[in-house]
């Protein structure tokens, strides 16, 4: 009989395609959302339960209410899915039962990968090419940035930062100009600095996904982004597996193995069209939001991720057997694409004067691709995600 598995965060996508594989494998899966109806915790096969702390607001409470359920319910394993999840119970892991399984990192090791700054560094030594980076220490720090720096992004060096004592997230903002960057900086907290302002990198979106264990690769997963929303760069709703660039995995092992990584992990890459070089956006240290395509294509993390948390490791070599050009679509954040395609300029989107026109946005999002693309929430043998999402969506449902 499978052990019980506790999943967080049944709001995310991810969290939907973690429950969907370790149901299909035999698990007792139980979700954990804040309201009673979340996206993984209306899948079929699964145990709903409340988490009434909220990580950002109180990581100690929600780190013990985590406790009381894998008690109560003889939870053998927890997969947090978000960064501020995953913070709240590496802090506070002594809070958690010894018997249950957490395969995640160290505080530290996951803090150090989830700071852009550090990881500049690491990813530079690694054999990464990085973007030009001018490094803000303090709030007040503006100067004279040479005009070919922009337009840029400015980025805090962690997505997640504690401010006025409470958890918050952050994200990186497109600036055109010296006085716009000014505007981004000024509306940011001082925990957000050091902050880094880089060239914006043009290019196509590509990840590299892994699972390691032990010092080793368990299994790695490629894909390409097709469609982001925002257009000019964001989360991706239209991706497609691709083999991995053996100077990627190259890359992507030297930097793993210097952040002696435990878990699993998303390298986030453009590549440069002038070099054909991969410049480091970030590392996401969890599962990330795309998951159901890696799982589509032959790799299913999760159940890997299970087997190694519960002493079972492969012995076979990495897994790179999957199958290439598979594609998935995240619907309605594909419709948040096209509306804002139809909705705003080109140079309201930031984006190149050559992109596809309205019209090609448009055809683009009505061509489907059969037997290559799989829509990611909506499920025939599983269908009450998608009518959740499409509920909410309309303000059916809150």
């Amino acid at each position: 009989m499978h052990p019980a598995i506790l999943i967080t965060d049944g709001t995310e996508r991810a969290a939907l395609a973690v429950a969907r594989a370790l149901v299909t494998a035999g698990y007792e899966v139980h979700v954990a959302a804040a309201k009673p109806l979340s996206l993984a915790g209306v899948s079929r096969g699964v145990r709903r339960c409340l988490l009434r702390n909220d990580p950002f607001v109180d990581a100690s409470g929600y780190a013990a209410e985590l406790a009381g359920i894998v008690a109560e319910r003889g939870i053998a394993v927890v997969l947090p899915m978000t960064d501020a999840s995953v913070e709240a119970a590496l802090e506070h892991r002594h809070l958690l039962p010894r018997t249950v399984a957490l395969p995640l990192p160290d505080l530290a090791t996951y803090r150090r990968a989830s700071d852009k700054l550090q990881v500049l560094e690491l990813a530079r030594s690694a054999g990464f090419a990085v973007p030009e980076t001018v490094v803000l220490a303090c709030k007040d720090e503006y100067g004279a940035w040479p005009e070919e720096l922009f337009p840029a992004v400015v980025k805090p060096h962690r997505s997640v930062v504690t401010d006025s004592g409470r958890r918050r997230v952050l994200s990186v903002s497109f600036v055109r100009d010296a006085v716009a960057c000014r505007e981004a900086l000024a509306a940011l907290p001082p925990s957000a600095f050091p902050v880094l302002l880089q060239r914006r990198v043009t290019g196509s979106g590509e990840g590299l996904f892994a699972l390691r264990w032990q010092g080793r690769t368990v299994a790695r997963f490629a894909h390409r982004r097709l469609r982001e929303k925002p257009p000019a760069g964001g989360v991706s709703v239209y991706r497609e597996s691709i083999a991995p660039d053996p100077a990627l995995v190259s890359a992507g092992e030297r930097l793993f193995d210097a952040l002696d990584w435990k878990g699993v992990a998303m390298i986030e890459c453009k590549r440069d069209p002038a070099t054909g070089r991969h410049v480091i956006m970030e590392i996401n240290g969890r599962f990330w939001g795309s998951l159901q395509l890696a799982i589509d294509a032959g790799i299913d993390f999760p159940v890997l991720l299970l087997r190694c948390a519960l002493g079972q490791v492969p012995t076979e070599q990495p897994a790179n057997g999957y199958r290439i050009g598979v594609r998935s679509r995240w619907f309605w954040g594909d419709v948040d694409h096209l509306y804002l395609r139809l909705t705003r300029s080109l140079a309201q989107l930031q984006v190149a004067p050559d992109y596809d026109s309205r019209l090609r946005a448009l055809l683009r999002f009505l061509t489907v691709h059969p037997g290559r693309d799989r829509c990611e929430v909506w499920r025939w043998r599983d269908p009450a995600p998608f009518l959740l999402e499409t509920s909410q969506r309309l303000g059916l449902v809150q």
